[in-house]
């Protein structure tokens, strides 16, 4: 075995290899040999949207926040406020500086430009294939290959976004919207989201659940829809694209098998973004968090994040709802919406809820849908 073997190897500089940098630049392992390799690839995202109450270790990367959100469902507008939480936008740019800062104190820490092409496991270390040269270590966290087996997709989130600059003030700059259900529903669930920068600029995007045997709409499909929802609904038909961002994300309400004997998968990879919203900055936040302490307390960084049984249960019957009957996600917005505060709505889509909470939630839904689609989930 030739080269040093480092303590740790974060392959992927994306989301999670990132922000699992940073909790363990700042969680006791500033004094470990790490290396972080970055292929700077192209990125499905350069911002993420996410809800929060507490300061979080890398809330210096915010680039803007809001204490209401603007929901269109069912034929009625709602502007709800947030309090406690606030909603915030992360740019990578800013996540990349606040990172970085947090490693430049870390001597050990490295990053390196290179293609991941395989994460080997072993019982004593782990050999991970970069640029076809071998580095070994003893712990990999893996954001980037393809995992040998995965639990089945419940549902795939199809979405292009653009960030437009308009000819005229066409955004509300106070408050974004995380669902206009005002667009044409076709193969699945649809809905538009806008991140208003200023009156002039924001980022728009179409969102579509899908069910898991129905084939995503096309690229340009999207961005057809997009640009209809842009003229006839925002009323901002003069404007120029200065970014677009698109994928289809698979969803799982069943857990990935996330751990090896010293490897451990991370980010999408890992399963952490959540099912029944495509979300997953706070998750992964939480999971890096999670495995920096369980490195500190235990010498192995298995204790991660693990969602609820019952969490992930709610996400297969919503994702089965949709299967279904996909018309029925604006009713289901619609009615938790009206009938419960925001922030009970946004703890709920955190799983930070109680069982009674949940149950007063689901109280305010539809009953006949989620009882057929609960019998069938539980008897998978």
């Amino acid at each position: 075995m030739s080269g040093p073997i480092y303590d740790a190897v974060i392959a992927g500089g994306g989301l999670a290899g990132l922000s699992l940098a940073g909790h363990l630049a700042a969680g006791g392992w500033r004094d470990r040999r790490v290396l972080i390799v970055d292929d700077a690839g192209p990125v499905s995202a350069v911002s993420w949207g996410f809800w929060s109450r507490p300061d979080g270790l890398l809330d210096d990367a915010v680039s803007r926040t809001y204490d209401l959100i603007r929901i269109h469902a069912d034929g009625a507008e709602r502007i709800l406020p947030l309090r406690p939480y606030r909603y915030r936008v992360v740019r990578r740019p800013d996540l990349v500086r606040v990172v970085h800062g947090l490693i430049r104190h870390c001597p050990g820490f490295e990053i390196r430009s290179g293609r991941v092409e395989d994460v080997r496991d072993g019982p004593s270390t782990v050999e991970t294939i970069v640029d076809g040269q071998a580095v070994h270590s003893r712990w990999a966290f893996d954001s980037v290959t393809r995992p040998p087996a995965s639990a089945p997709v419940d549902a795939r989130l199809a979405f292009t976004g653009w960030e437009v600059v308009s000819d005229r003030p066409s955004f509300d700059p106070a408050v974004p919207t995380l669902f206009d259900f005002r667009t044409a529903q076709s193969g699945g669930a649809r809905f538009a989201y806008i991140l208003p920068a200023d009156p002039y600029r924001a980022l728009v995007e179409l969102t579509q659940f899908v069910p898991p045997d129905v084939e995503p709409p096309s690229s340009w499909a999207r961005s057809a829809g997009l640009a209809t929802y842009l003229r006839d609904v925002a009323r901002c038909s003069a404007y120029r694209t200065v970014r677009t961002e698109s994928a289809v994300i698979p969803l799982r309400a069943r857990p990935e098998v996330r751990r090896g004997r010293r490897v451990l998968a991370i980010g999408a990879r890992g399963g952490l973004i959540k099912a029944s919203t495509g979300y997953a900055y706070q998750r992964i936040q939480r999971d890096s968090r999670a495995i920096a302490a369980s490195l500190v307390r235990h010498g192995h960084p298995f204790g991660a994040f693990r969602s609820r049984r019952r969490h992930r249960l709610l996400d297969a019957v919503l994702l089965r709802v949709l299967d279904r009957e996909p018309a029925r996600l604006e009713q289901i917005f619609a009615r938790l919406f009206a009938a419960n505060p925001a922030d009970r709505v946004l703890r709920f889509l955190d799983e930070d809820t109680s069982l009674r909470d949940e149950l007063r939630l689901i109280a305010t839904l539809p009953p006949a849908p989620f009882l057929r689609a609960s019998t069938a989930a539980l008897a998978r």
